[in-house]
């Protein structure tokens, strides 16, 4: 096995070891949608090796995988059957010590994509639970009689549709599953539960492994009297009514896990990234714990979240994740949202790169930490099945039409305008959208002007930049209906960003000299003001229009 470098891990305690993540960029794969290597339609490990030198050249530092360990697949490998194994459609644990050790050669670690609040029926554990009454492993799982003949334990719902109870004939008992009835809900009140699965972790950081992004991590607790939860007006998209989850959702005891998976990680200079939707900034602050000591990287969605493609809006999310007065993370998209540029855009051609530009700028130039999805980079949008009968997604097929986001946001990666994108020789598990025969990495390479070639700069600049890497956050028209510009700023030196949401002109009036920036020593660095003048800004944003600049005291 691979032990961690000794820069991470006999270092672990200082400053300098815990805080790679900071500068670090991340970049979630989707292993069955970013390279397919033998040909039978689906990504794999081999495929994401044979690929990081592209990951290096962007500019990324960590990846994070999407499940892959062995699972029936009921729910794209977030349904568990072996936590220490790797599942045989995207290769063996040999494939994935090669990709840990190539990718370090690059500088780049590898995160893992980790469930912890429930596992695949088809796990032993949970075959051995339902076993019978009298199992070891009973009580591993959530197990209750039912409140009457017919009747589940309580009126919890599922969140992927129907009852989140499932009566089991043999033992006559229901089991609980905050998702499908093939996810079960492990108990974490049972201390056996909570050890094998910290033991679990050091196991795979004993590989090589640099973190892992913790998934559900909020649903992880239940209240154990099993009360109702509120049940309010109207149903949802699945048909089910409307739900408050008060009584297994976010509930407190999740603190103390987490401070525990947090011992476990840090010996190892490891990170933990949480999926954590939080509705205010204090609430995504209580998962950094007292003095830091639980998850380093809570992602929050609430950049992700945002109701409108407009600058109150970013800027009132911008506003609530700074109060919180820790290190933010910020999420444009991922696995389980439609893309940013499909949730964002307009659906009008050029208009659709600009807005990724202006996305691509908000993401990496913030006070923070940015996660990139997988083709976000290329300006890839959404390919929605159009019928019942081409879904793949269970949730889809249920929901649908009004559910059906997540088979058009994991459509494998575009890397050539060829019919299969490069992706694959055979026929892709998803099908490729049309838009990849202009946004794909080879054409985009060539083109000084596509959304993949702003993000290497923008990429490279941050990597280059004290100001973005170490400067604060400073909204400079916080007024400002149609503009968000801000600066990221040293003592001597800063960047500032400006960002035209609207498709009109609009004139850019910051005050900058009268700071203590002169125009003789502030440069755009690039954007869309063509030509931009030789020194100081221009005095309109063209419509979608932004630019980074460079800023200077005398």
């Amino acid at each position: 096995m691979q032990r961690p470098d000794p820069g991470t891990a006999a270092s672990a305690g200082t400053p300098e070891a815990e805080a790679w993540w900071q500068h670090a960029v991340f970049y979630q794969i989707c292993p069955r949608s970013f390279q397919d290597s033998t040909g039978n339609g689906d990504g794999d490990l081999n495929g994401i090796t044979s690929r990081l030198g592209y990951l290096k050249d962007l500019g990324v530092d960590a990846i994070w995988l999407s499940p892959c360990f062995p699972s029936p697949q009921v729910d794209f490998g977030y349904d568990i059957a072996d936590y220490r194994a790797i599942d045989p459609r995207f290769g063996t644990l040999e494939d994935f010590d090669r990709m840990v050790s190539e990718a370090r050669k690059l500088g780049i670690r590898v995160i893992l994509d980790l469930v912890l609040n429930h596992t695949s029926d088809q796990h032993p554990w949970f075959r051995d639970s339902r076993s019978s009454r009298q199992s070891p492993r009973r009580d591993w799982y959530i197990w209750k009689d039912g409140r009457g003949p017919g009747l589940p334990p309580c009126n919890w719902l599922s969140g992927f549709g129907g009852p989140a109870w499932t009566l089991d004939p043999a033992t006559g008992q229901y089991y609980y599953h905050y998702f499908y009835p093939q996810q079960p809900d492990l108990n974490w009140r049972n201390p056996a539960v909570r050890e094998e699965m910290l033991h679990m972790t050091r196991w795979w950081y004993e590989r090589g492994v640099a973190g892992f992004r913790l998934d559900a991590i909020d649903m992880i607790f239940e209240d154990p009297g099993l009360p109702d939860n509120p049940v309010l007006p109207g149903r949802n998209a699945l048909g089910d009514p409307n739900m408050v989850n008060r009584y297994n959702y976010k509930l407190q005891d999740v603190h103390g896990l987490l401070r525990d998976l947090r011992r476990v990680a840090d010996p190892y200079g490891a990170v933990l990234i949480g999926e954590t939707y939080a509705d205010t900034g204090e609430e995504q602050k209580a998962y950094f714990g007292n003095g830091h000591d639980e998850l380093q990287m809570p992602t929050g969605h609430i950049l992700a979240m945002a109701r409108e493609f407009s600058a109150p809006e970013f800027r009132l999310r911008i506003d609530m994740t700074e109060a919180m007065r820790s290190w933010p993370v910020w999420v444009l998209g991922n696995h389980d949202l439609a893309r940013a540029v499909t949730r964002f855009g307009n659906g009008n051609g050029a208009d659709q790169d600009a807005i990724a530009k202006i996305l691509a700028c908000l993401l990496l130039t913030l006070r923070g930490t940015p996660i990139l999805y997988y083709g976000e980079e290329l300006g890839m949008e959404n390919n929605d099945p159009k019928r019942i009968e081409d879904v793949v997604d269970p949730v889809g097929r249920l929901g649908w039409p009004n559910v059906k986001l997540r088979d058009g946001a994991r459509t494998p990666m575009q890397w050539d305008p060829t019919p299969g994108a490069g992706f694959s020789a055979g026929k892709p598990w998803l099908p490729i959208p049309p838009r990849s025969a202009t946004h794909n990495v080879a054409t985009e390479t060539g083109d000084p002007e596509s959304v993949l070639t702003c993000y290497r700069r923008l990429l490279d600049l941050r990597k280059g930049s004290r100001p973005l890497r170490e400067g604060g956050y400073a909204d400079l028209a916080p007024s400002d209906p149609d503009l968000l510009c801000y600066l990221r700023a040293c003592p001597q030196e800063a960047v500032l960003v400006a960002l035209n949401f609207t498709a009109a002109t609009q004139r850019l009036s910051l005050g900058l000299p009268a700071q203590g920036w002169p125009a003789s020593r502030t440069r755009v660095l690039f954007g869309s003001v063509n030509p931009a003048p030789a020194a100081g800004l221009p005095e309109v944003l063209p419509p979608h229009g932004w630019l980074v600049a460079s800023l200077a005291r005398p």
